[in-house]
């Protein structure tokens, strides 16, 4: 089915929700239901409370409704007759405000006995074209007025819709399966981080394993940069609004910044919310020719945003966000070289993670081109060499237009995880704008001034976000060389525990991130408890091994693995971790 037509089926459901909910609740008002990714929501004010218990009862009455739905009708109405109709509604008199202040039509959709407010966009007949079987509702969330913290907050609906009841179940068989990986039960179950309501919401605290973990894939990231000829650099925490207010960022994410007073200059400071103006006076600090091009800066480094406290969401959705981030500075010349070099980055990095992807060639609007600064013609050169890259690697791509940042087009790599989602984690941008707004300049071979290109690349975007993706991704079940814990040694009983401890410093003198289990569990329970903890190795340890000098070896992934003598095993496993 085209994608247009189940759009128009998700927000004709949208509608019949909101039917069965008045026919079921009289005096529930009605606000806003759009079609969204994978289905539908109602946000509606509901005058007495409903819970998930309540939804299988508005999803029958959905149903019940639905055969009696055989045409869309709408007609354009006056303003006077539309307030009339909506009097004891604050929140359709509200949009009804906005229509008229911007002179638009006002028109009523009518199916059934249900007439709303709405553009239109559904299906001809919802009765024949919407299978009763390829619906469901799912949830029910919380959701303020038009997303502003001040206003009401709203009792919204969510709804799955797909083409067939085979889509639907697939989608189902998948969010149960996602529901298991939730990073959020993990990362507890797991001990990798944590939240605490005394530091603030969407500011996660990093337990000694979560930061193992976030330290080495962030030495991993570093790593394949700085082979490809990346070098450090560092910036504070804070800055001068100025710095912001000359990049654009104040006009357009001002909202979004957390500001600092000084009580010894009165400058007013804003906490970074992004490093690249910084790194580019890095650049300004002195003359450069076209010798010393490209330069390529790297640094991982927090930044800091106001992000909505209804959107945060465990570590995908945060208010303090560590990137991976990296800048290159180059001549026009030099844009599909360095191109060539992230792709191979990008490409090493994430077959390493096991993670497949492909990529979002993301455009600027040409129908559109207001929304975009730089000269037409830069950009139209400028996608076509980023085109040329991912042809040339054989990438799996796709277009999208209007994708592109206000200041260039960008290749999104879109990482699959192991139940089939997609996420955006690498990203190469390229920027025309920022290099002139700040007067980057370099000597070319003529002896003239230029104007650098800047191209922003993260290659796992935040450490946070990608922990989620990649936490789900895995299961908590990580590949040896990142684990916290590699090894667990399990001494069968008190006896054992002297020799354990031999055997758990040899470990670590050879490298390995080994933990000793010296509680007073029988053996069952600790292999239960290790299990549970996804190490990826665990040695036994009794008498045999005490008198013998050798471990026996059980693998998370292959089973028992037997015995071994010490310093074999610590050969081996170093070998694992190098390659």
């Amino acid at each position: 089915m085209p994608q247009e037509k189940l759009e128009k089926i998700r927000h004709s459901l949208a509608h019949l929700l909101a039917a069965a909910v008045l026919k079921l609740y009289p005096d529930t008002k009605i606000t806003l239901g759009p079609a969204i990714e994978k289905g539908f929501y109602y946000d509606l004010d509901f005058s007495s409370h409903i819970s998930e218990k309540d939804l299988p009862r508005i999803e029958k009455e959905m149903k019940k409704i639905l055969p009696s739905w055989k045409e869309f009708s709408h007609k354009e109405v006056t303003e006077k007759e539309v307030r009339e109709f909506f009097k004891d509604n604050p929140y359709k008199l509200e949009l009804i405000d906005e229509i008229v202040s911007k002179g638009e039509k006002i028109t009523f959709y009518t199916c059934g006995e249900f007439t709303d407010l709405c553009r239109g966009g559904h299906v001809e007949n919802p009765s024949k074209e919407i299978s009763p079987d390829a619906f469901k509702l799912d949830r029910i969330a919380g959701a303020y007025w038009r997303g502003d913290e001040k206003n009401k907050m709203l009792t919204r609906i969510y709804g799955l819709a797909f083409d067939t009841k085979n889509e639907l179940d697939e989608y189902l068989k998948q969010k149960e399966e996602a529901e298991k990986r939730d990073h959020r039960k993990l990362g507890k179950e797991l001990d990798l981080f944590t939240f605490s309501d005394l530091v603030g919401s969407g500011l996660p605290l990093f337990t000694p394993k979560g930061t193992i973990l976030r330290e080495r894939l962030d030495a991993f990231s570093q790593d394949l940069r700085i082979s490809r000829g990346f070098q450090k650099v560092w910036i504070p925490h804070i800055t001068k609004k100025d710095l912001y207010v000359k990049s654009g960022h104040w006009a357009k994410f001002g909202e979004e910044l957390f500001l600092v007073k000084s009580q010894e200059t009165k400058d007013e400071l804003v906490i970074k919310p992004m490093n690249c103006p910084h790194h580019q006076q890095i650049y300004a600090s002195k003359p450069r020719s076209y010798r010393d091009l490209p330069i390529r800066y790297i640094e991982t480094t927090t930044v800091y945003r106001d992000e909505k406290a209804g959107e945060l969401l465990g570590l995908s959705r945060v208010r303090s966000i560590t990137q991976d981030d990296s800048h290159i500075f180059c001549t026009p010349e030099q844009i599909k070289e360095e191109y060539q070099t992230l792709v191979k980055i990008v490409k090493e990095c994430y077959d390493k993670l096991g993670m497949k992807f492909r990529a979002r060639l993301s455009l600027h609007d040409p129908n559109q081109k207001e929304k975009y600064l730089g000269e037409e013609k830069l950009w139209e050169k400028a996608e076509a060499i980023l085109l040329e890259v991912v042809k040339e690697n054989k990438l799996d791509y796709y277009l999208a237009a209007g994708e592109a940042a206000f200041y260039g087009p960008k290749i999104d790599f879109m990482i699959t995880d192991a139940i089939g989602r997609e996420w955006q984690l690498a990203t190469p941008q390229l920027d025309f704008v920022q290099p002139d707004r700040f007067g980057l300049k370099y000597t070319d071979k003529d002896g003239a001034e230029k104007t650098p290109v800047m191209i922003h690349f993260a290659l796992l975007g935040s450490l946070e976000r990608f922990l989620s993706v990649y936490i789900e991704h895995t299961a908590g079940a990580f590949p040896f060389w990142l684990s916290p814990v590699q090894v667990k040694i399990l001494p069968i009983s008190e006896n054992h525990i002297e020799y354990a401890k031999q055997i758990n410093q040899k470990l670590k003198e050879g490298g390995i991130r080994s933990e000793l289990d010296q509680s007073n569990e029988t053996l069952g329970k600790k292999i239960r408890n290790v299990r549970m903890e996804k190490v990826p190795y665990w040695l036994v340890i009794g008498d045999q091994e005490k008198s013998s000098g050798m471990v026996k070896i059980e693998s998370r992934d292959r089973g028992d693995l037997g015995s071994l003598e010490l310093e074999t095993l610590i050969k081996n496993l170093k070998r694992e971790q190098s390659e």
